[in-house]
């Protein structure tokens, strides 16, 4: 633990600024103290988690940085969602002067540094997953010899987060900044037609995607149809969809896992249909964890014994997973015996 973080590593930062960027959407600005300031360094497109307290009750989600670190200040933005506790909570009550716990930046959705001579970024963005991508523009755009091209869907014009900001960052930049609105208002959903033609131009490039489930798929689809290298489409989803643990082959029975944490080695019953990372908090265990949507990464661990199959994997690449690596929030164990090893 830094400074007054929690035995969780949560730290509490001040609400500098509240802004509201549409009706169901809303920016906050957070001071983060000298004393933690290290602990909050962080690069374009990752997220903070935070952990509040609705009702009585201790709540942790995770929001993406919608600032770049080249702007100097730490900023999330979260939309209002539909029976979203924490969303709500936020859009509703949030004020300046009040004070909210967040975990230190985390997530793997963020620029490549080495590019392999890519020096265009191309992004797709559907409703409220402008959020990362804005942050990855605005840090994109600050090297001279970068070009960044976005796709940005909305079901309506009023629905647009960063309207101004991204009519901004176009004016600032010229050409180095192409900004396509799609409405589906006026164009229907997005289609694979549409994205195609949106790559057409594109010359050698790394490609980022995030928004709702359907348009994240159509847009991985089509980029990788169209012969694009999938190390180079870079995915950051904010929910996804459950898979039935039926539906995986749990033949092998798993009876018990082993975790090696902190130097220490701990056996745990296993209980069909629980991740790794659930079987570990049963056991008593804290183990690094973030998202829990398989996009972050922080929950990593390496199967060393046994074996285990992902639901869904949006942090490791293909080299990690071939060396046993798994993202224990979204793994199930495939043999009656599993020992994993945090590193």
């Amino acid at each position: 633990m830094t400074g007054d973080a929690d035995v969780d590593g949560f730290a509490p930062l001040r609400i500098k600024r509240v802004v509201r960027e549409t009706a169901d959407a809303v920016s906050l600005v957070l001071d983060v103290p000298e004393r933690s300031s290290r602990r909050f360094r962080y690069q374009a497109g990752q997220f903070l988690t935070l952990r509040v307290n609705v009702g009585g009750q201790d709540v942790r989600r995770c929001y993406s940085m919608s600032s770049a670190p080249v702007e100097g200040e730490l900023r999330i933005t979260v939309k209002r969602d539909p029976g979203g506790l924490v969303s709500n909570w936020i859009n509703d009550t949030a004020a300046e002067g009040d004070q909210i716990h967040a975990a230190p930046p985390e997530g793997r959705f963020v620029l490549r540094g080495d590019l392999s001579g890519a020096t265009e970024v191309v992004a797709f963005a559907g409703g409220s997953g402008i959020t990362p991508i804005m942050s990855l523009a605005r840090a994109a755009v600050d090297d001279p010899d970068r070009r960044v091209r976005l796709f940005y869907a909305n079901r309506a014009r009023d629905s647009v987060i960063f309207a101004d900001p991204l009519d901004r960052l176009v004016a600032e930049h010229g050409d180095r900044v192409l900004l396509h609105k799609h409405f589906d208002e006026d164009d229907g959903v997005v289609a694979s037609a549409a994205i195609e033609a949106f790559i057409a131009p594109a010359g050698d490039a790394h490609y980022y995607v995030c928004g709702p489930g359907p348009f994240m798929d159509t847009v991985e689809r089509t980029l990788l149809a169209a012969g694009v290298k999938e190390s180079r489409v870079h995915l950051e989803r904010f929910t996804v969809a459950a898979a039935a643990p039926s539906a995986i082959d749990q033949s092998g029975v798993a009876e018990e896992v082993v975790i090696e944490l902190d130097r220490q080695s701990t056996t745990a019953s296993y209980r069909k249909g629980d991740t790794l990372l659930q079987t570990v908090r049963s056991a008593g265990l804290r183990a690094p964890a973030s998202c829990e949507t398989g996009s972050c990464g922080t929950c990593m661990a390496r199967v060393v014994e046994g074996s285990a199959h992902m639901l869904n994997n949006d942090a490791l690449d293909d080299d990690e997973v071939e060396e046993g690596w798994v993202l224990t929030c979204q793994s199930l164990p495939t043999s009656r015996k599993v020992r994993i090893n945090y590193e």
